[in-house]
C-alpha cells in the first residue's frame, strides 16, 4: 500500500510562497532525489500549473535544474480538478470522485505519492487520507498567503526533525 504523504516549503508563521522563498543548493538536491524517489505526485491544479514550469528545458538552466527537470517528468502525476480539461505529459486528470481515486492509488501502488497544495491536502485530510506530513521551515516571516493548513490543523504527533542545508529545518509528523 502507498503512503501520502504532504510536504511543502513554508515560513515560520505557517505561509506556502514559492516565489518569496529560495531554495538553497542543499535543498534543491534534496527535492531532486525526494522526487527521483516517489511513486507518483497528486497535484491540486495551482500546484500542477506552478509546477508545469519543469515540463521544458529552458536556456538559463544548470545541471541541478535539469536532473530536477528529468526526475519531475519521468514520475506519474495525478491532477485533481474539475475547471482543467486537460494535462501535460505523464499527467492524469481526476475530475471526478477523487476520494475514490486516491483511495484507489493508495491500494494499488507501493512507494510514497506525494500531495501537492494545501487545499488539496486539506480535502485529504478531512478524508482520512494523508499518511505523513513534512513541514520544510525557512527562516523567513511572510505575513500573508496561502498557508500550509488550509483548515484547522489536525492532531499529530512528531516522529522525526532535521536540518536540511544550513537554515531549513524540515519536521515530520504523521496522524495521532
Amino acid at each position: 500500500m502507498a503512503k501520502l504523504v504532504f510536504g511543502m516549503n513554508q515560513s515560520l508563521d505557517g505561509y506556502v510562497d514559492h516565489l518569496e522563498m529560495r531554495t538553497c543548493p542543499a535543498l534543491f538536491r534534496h527535492w531532486t532525489e525526494h522526487v527521483r524517489d516517489l511513486t507518483g505526485s497528486v497535484y491540486g491544479r495551482r500546484m500542477y500549473e506552478v509546477m508545469r514550469y519543469w515540463e521544458e528545458d529552458r536556456p538559463e538552466w544548470g545541471v541541478e535544474e535539469r536532473e530536477f527537470a528529468a526526475a519531475w517528468r519521468r514520475q506519474p502525476k495525478w491532477v485533481v480538478s474539475r475547471s482543467m480539461k486537460s494535462v501535460g505529459p505523464n499527467a492524469t486528470l481526476v475530475e471526478d470522485d477523487f476520494e475514490a481515486a486516491i483511495r484507489g492509488l493508495k491500494a494499488r501502488l507501493v512507494g510514497e505519492i506525494a500531495v501537492s497544495g494545501p487545499d488539496l491536502a486539506r480535502r485529504l485530510t478531512d478524508l482520512g487520507l494523508i499518511d505523513e506530513y513534512r513541514l520544510y521551515f525557512h527562516p523567513v516571516v511572510l505575513g500573508r498567503g496561502m498557508p500550509f493548513f488550509a483548515s484547522p490543523r489536525p492532531s499529530l504527533r512528531l516522529v522525526a526533525s532535521d536540518l536540511i542545508g544550513e537554515d531549513v529545518i524540515r519536521v515530520t509528523y504523521v496522524p495521532a
